[in-house]
């Protein structure tokens, strides 16, 4: 498994974003418990989120976002960006 870095950037439609949230927040929990999400969260401007997915392969990873109510929506994701990430260094427990 790889892992990737999911950087979105969001649009201005605040209300959009906030009324699909917790159907968001609750996909990624599903993702969460099969092994599939590590961690994720906003910034704290409210301008966008990073996720670290755990996926097979970079069209895995894209699936999930695709998958993603935030996605699906439309609207609410200006940009994102997908890379495979090697991390070298962490203080999270392997």
């Amino acid at each position: 498994m790889a892992i990737f870095a999911v950087n979105l950037t969001f649009t201005s439609d605040t209300d959009k974003r906030l009324a699909t949230r917790p159907t968001h927040r609750e996909y990624l929990k599903t993702l969460l418990d099969a092994g599939k999400l590590v961690e994720s969260g906003p910034f704290t401007d409210d301008s966008g989120a990073l996720m670290v997915y755990e996926a097979p392969d970079l069209a895995a990873a894209e699936a999930q976002l695709a998958a993603d109510p935030y996605a699906q929506a439309g609207g609410i994701i200006e940009r994102s960006t997908i890379n495979e990430w090697n991390i070298v260094m962490t203080r999270h427990a392997s």
